[in-house]
C-alpha cells in the first residue's frame, strides 16, 4: 500500500500551481459533460429525429468543432490564452441555455453549430496554456493532469446526466451550461493576475533569420494531423455510436449506458497519470502511440467475436488504457514541434484533427449502421485503427528524429 501511494506521490509531483488550477478549470467544466454522450440518445428518442438525421446533427456539432478549434489557436496566438478561455466558457455556457428552446431540425442544427463554435474554442486555448505553465520537463504530466481532471469530470457528468435524463434532457443542457459559466468564473478569479497569458507583442519578439514555421506547411506534421483524425474518427465512435448500440443491441438503460462512459473517465482518471509516469521518459513516443492504436483495435473486434455484457465492459477498458497510452504523447509531440510564438498555432491544427473526426465520425457511423449495421461499423473501425497504426509508427518516429 505504501509503494502505491508512493508511486501516485511521484506521478503528481512537481506539477506548478498553474497547472494544477487548469485542472481545476477543466475539471468543474467537464463534471458538466452531460449533453454530448447523450446527445444521439436525445436526437433520436426526445426529439424524434431519423439515425440519418442524428448523424447529420452530430457532424455539424463537428463542423463547429473545427471552426472553434481552428478561431481558438488563431486568436490565442494573437490576443491571449487566457482571454480565449475566458470568452469560451462564458459564452459557451451561456447557449446551452438557448439550446433548450430549439425544438425544429434547422434551428436545431444551427444552434449546435454555435454551440460547439463556442466551447471549442477552449481546446488549443487550453493547451497552449497548460504548456506555457509547466516546466519543459513536466509538459506531458502537465497535459496528463488536465486529462485526468477532464475525465474525473466525465465520470461524473454521465453518470449524473443518466439520472437528469430519466427526468427530463433538457436538464442535461441546464446543468452543463451551469458548469461552463462556473468554470469561467472560476478561471478568471485565478488567472486574471497570473503572469504568462499575454502574448508576446510581435514589436518584442527576437529577430531570427529562420522565420517562425506555421503548422499548414509543415508537411510532416500536416500527416501527423490527419493519422489523429483517423485515431479520433475510431474512438470518438465511444461517445457517438457506441450509446445506440448499448440501447439498441443490449437494451441497456440510460443509467447503465451512463455508469459504462462515466467508468472510462474513472479509469483515466486512477491510471493515466501513474502510465505517464512510468512509461513516458523510457519508451519512443511512436510506440505508446502504436500501442493505443492496437488496444482500440482489440476493443472493437471484441464487440463483434463476443458477446455479454462483460464483453462491454472489457471493451471500455481497453478504449480507456487507449486513450490513456495515445492522447497525451500526441499533445506532447506538439509541444515539442512548435515554438513559443506558433504554439496556439500548432495546438489549433492538432485540435483540429479531432475536430474533423466530429464531424466524420458521427455521420460514417451512423450512416453505416443505417444501411449495413453495427457488425460492418466494428469492423472497419478495427481496420481503420491498424492502418493509422503503421502510420504512426513511419510518421512519429520522422517527426521525432527531425524536432
Amino acid at each position: 500500500m505504501t509503494s502505491i501511494l508512493s508511486l501516485y506521490r511521484n506521478a503528481f509531483g512537481g506539477l506548478s500551481r498553474e497547472a494544477w488550477l487548469l485542472a481545476a478549470v477543466m475539471f468543474i467544466n467537464r463534471s458538466g459533460a452531460m449533453v454530448v454522450p447523450f446527445l444521439s440518445v436525445y436526437l433520436t428518442e426526445s426529439m424524434g429525429f431519423s439515425l440519418k438525421q442524428a448523424g447529420i446533427l452530430l457532424s455539424l456539432f463537428g463542423v463547429g468543432s473545427m471552426c472553434g478549434t481552428f478561431l481558438g489557436g488563431w486568436l490565442t496566438d494573437r490576443i491571449g490564452h487566457f482571454k480565449v478561455q475566458f470568452f469560451s466558457l462564458v459564452l459557451g455556457g451561456a447557449w446551452f441555455f438557448v439550446m433548450v428552446q430549439l425544438q425544429s431540425f434547422a434551428f436545431f442544427a444551427g444552434g449546435i453549430l454555435i454551440l460547439s463554435t463556442l466551447t471549442e474554442c477552449l481546446r488549443p486555448a487550453n493547451a497552449s496554456s497548460v504548456s506555457s505553465y509547466a516546466r519543459p520537463e513536466n509538459v506531458t504530466r502537465a497535459f496528463s493532469l488536465n486529462r485526468m481532471a477532464i475525465n474525473l469530470g466525465f465520470s461524473i457528468g454521465p453518470a449524473l446526466g443518466g439520472v437528469l435524463a430519466t427526468i427530463s434532457f433538457k436538464w442535461l443542457f441546464m446543468a452543463d451550461g451551469l458548469t461552463c459559466l462556473a468554470a469561467g468564473a472560476f478561471f478568471f478569479f485565478y488567472f486574471r493576475h497570473r503572469q504568462g497569458h499575454a502574448p508576446v507583442p510581435k514589436a518584442q519578439r527576437p529577430v531570427s533569420s529562420t522565420p517562425a514555421r506555421t503548422p499548414y506547411r509543415d508537411g510532416l506534421f500536416l500527416l501527423f494531423a490527419v493519422l489523429c483524425c483517423c485515431y479520433a474518427v475510431a474512438f470518438f465512435q465511444f461517445f457517438s455510436t457506441m450509446p445506440l448500440y448499448f440501447r439498441q443491441v443490449y437494451q441497456l438503460s440510460k443509467l447503465e449506458i451512463g455508469g459504462l462512459l462515466a467508468f472510462n473517465g474513472l479509469l483515466v482518471f486512477l491510471l493515466e497519470m501513474v502510465i505517464v509516469y512510468l512509461l513516458g521518459d523510457k519508451h519512443a513516443l511512436w510506440k505508446l502511440i502504436v500501442v493505443g492504436l492496437l488496444l482500440l483495435a482489440t476493443a472493437f473486434s471484441l464487440l463483434n467475436l463476443v458477446h455479454g455484457f462483460w464483453v462491454l465492459v472489457l471493451s471500455v477498458l481497453l478504449m480507456s488504457l487507449s486513450e490513456m497510452f495515445a492522447m497525451p504523447f500526441m499533445s506532447t509531440l506538439t509541444v515539442q514541434r512548435s515554438g513559443p510564438y506558433n504554439r496556439g498555432s500548432y495546438m489549433g491544427l492538432y485540435s483540429l484533427s479531432y475536430s474533423a473526426a466530429h464531424i466524420l465520425g458521427p455521420y460514417v457511423g451512423t450512416t453505416t449502421i443505417a444501411n449495413h449495421g453495427f457488425e460492418t461499423l466494428w469492423w472497419g473501425a478495427t481496420m481503420l485503427c491498424l492502418v493509422a497504426a503503421v502510420g504512426f509508427y513511419v510518421v512519429v518516429k520522422r517527426l521525432s528524429a527531425t524536432n
